[in-house]
């Protein structure tokens, strides 16, 4: 149990280390990360195959994981989307610059509102 604990905390010292330099380099770490998504369903594929699993099975139980850990509808559709669809907003795509601009000063006095309480709080 050590052993696994050690193996894991390096690891995570690993990619974070990892993470910090290839963000220097965004279409090396996009080609990196993609390389590595290839090669994990080349190796799930090749899993399903030397279990026999049918076209069927594989469509079946690729959904029954994927809806249950929450992933399919958020990978699928994305959060941004549903969010936006409920609250009836535009896509960022069907956005103005005008509208983005809007946003990103609203967004900017949220936030020196919130640090203006952060330092009201920390007096108190």
């Amino acid at each position: 149990m050590k052993i696994i604990k050690k193996v894991i905390k390096f690891l995570n010292h690993l990619k974070i280390l990892v993470r910090h330099k290839l963000s220097h380099w965004p279409l090396l770490y996009a080609f990196i990360g993609s390389v590595g998504v290839v090669l994990i369903w080349r190796g799930v594929w090749h899993l399903a195959d030397d279990l026999g699993m049918s076209g069927f099975s594989s469509l079946f139980w690729g959904m029954v994981i994927s809806i249950t850990s929450g992933l399919f509808v958020s990978f699928f559709v994305g959060d941004s989307i549903i969010i936006s669809g409920i609250k009836r907003e535009k896509r960022i795509d069907e956005k103005t610059e005008s509208e983005i601009k809007k946003e990103e000063v609203s967004l900017t006095e949220i936030k020196k509102d919130l640090k203006e309480i952060k330092e009201d709080i920390e007096e108190i």
